[in-house]
């Protein structure tokens, strides 16, 4: 069987280069004999593989020198709750609500201390990033917090928020890698790998290091402490070693592809394609503001719930996946990641524009 065109939200599609690279390095891994999945997490072959995964990011990000890269098990939940762990001191956290994982985000900080909203756009199902030019940041917050492209809703953040001075804070899951991105300008940025850098299992943590405190809260377990990870260079205990392998090929692929310079370009003329043909569409409409819209995800519907469902089911069976909406959107969203050819997107307009013909 052929490979399908998957806009999976995550996990989700990898580079096909980089698939057949793992295929054939599975049996034996730069001649040790075995594969990386069976390899010591102690072992110097490892060790290597972890070094250049990190090296590799640090080049694409252009990371500063005090800030450290975390490789933590695991994915966006944990997240949730090791950000007030290890941040809180006045037990006080400023949340930006733009969809359901800054709000899941939000929830979790509140088992720990005192959590505010002081944004949202929940009023319009999530469909536009709030003005956050001047906002009421607490003057005892400890950090502000945003998820910076949002995967169910398909909006991104554009123009970062003003935190008057708070460390922000930023889940770039779903945009991880997809273009340039000023690391200096946030405490903390941290990524689930599984949208647009790897196979699910593993969180990246980039965080500047006065943020990385022994003094986290009482009763924070030794495996949730940002300081666990940076004392012993990711390796307190056995990390996700075939998932940081297959990051790191990732990374060399972007590499490759000229980096997040080239990725961004790529990525504007994906989304381009889809957000013009919506534009023009009789039949199938955006759901987002479009000055907040989303290069990776990109959420539409026809506006009849079994036009959107006939949708779905007639364009699986012609190759296109994944491509149902959240439930809390309906309708559709194609996921147009890193990894996403520029002719799955041609191709899945084309099978638009053949079903509206058919449907209008």
């Amino acid at each position: 069987m052929s490979r399908v065109y998957n806009f999976s939200a995550g996990p989700a599609v990898l580079p096909e280069e980089v698939l057949r690279e793992a295929a054939a390095e599975m049996l034996d891994y730069k001649g040790s004999g075995m594969s990386v999945m069976e390899m010591s997490h102690r072992s110097k072959d490892f060790q290597d593989i972890l070094d250049a995964a990190e090296q590799d990011l640090r080049d694409l990000m252009k990371i500063p020198d005090n800030y450290r890269v975390l490789f933590v098990q695991g994915g966006g939940h944990i997240q949730f709750a090791m950000v007030p762990m290890n941040l809180f001191q006045n037990r006080v956290g400023d949340y930006i609500l733009t969809g359901q994982w800054a709000k899941k985000a939000y929830q979790e900080a509140k088992l720990f201390g005192t959590a505010n909203v002081i944004a949202s756009s929940e009023d319009k199902t999530f469909s536009y990033i709030p003005d956050c030019s001047d906002l009421p940041v607490d003057e005892d917050a400890d950090y502000v917090y945003i998820c910076l492209n949002n995967t169910i809703y398909g909006t991104v953040f554009h123009e970062l928020p003003n935190t008057k001075g708070k460390p922000l804070v930023a889940d770039i899951s779903s945009c991880f890698l997809s273009e340039p991105i000023d690391v200096s300008k946030f405490g903390v940025l941290w990524g689930g790998v599984q949208k647009n850098v790897g196979p699910a299992g593993l969180a990246i943590v980039i965080i500047r290091e006065d943020l990385i405190r022994e003094d986290v809260l009482p009763g924070t377990p030794t495996m949730l402490r940002y300081k666990t990870y940076s004392d012993s260079g990711s390796l307190h205990n056995t990390p996700p070693t075939y998932t940081i392998y297959m990051c790191g090929k990732v990374f060399q692929w972007i590499k490759r592809m000229g980096g997040l310079e080239a990725m961004k370009e790529r990525n504007e003329k994906k989304a381009k394609i889809l957000y013009d043909f919506l534009d023009e569409s009789r039949l199938f409409k955006g759901t987002v503001e479009k000055k907040d819209r989303s290069l990776m995800n990109v959420p539409f519907v026809t506006g009849d719930a079994d036009l959107d469902a006939k949708f779905v089911k007639e364009a699986k069976a012609a190759g296109f996946v994944n491509l149902k909406g959240h439930r809390t959107v309906g309708g559709m969203r194609a996921s147009i990641y890193n990894a996403m050819p520029i002719e799955g997107v041609e191709k899945l307009v084309a099978f638009m524009r053949e079903f509206e013909e058919k449907n209008s």
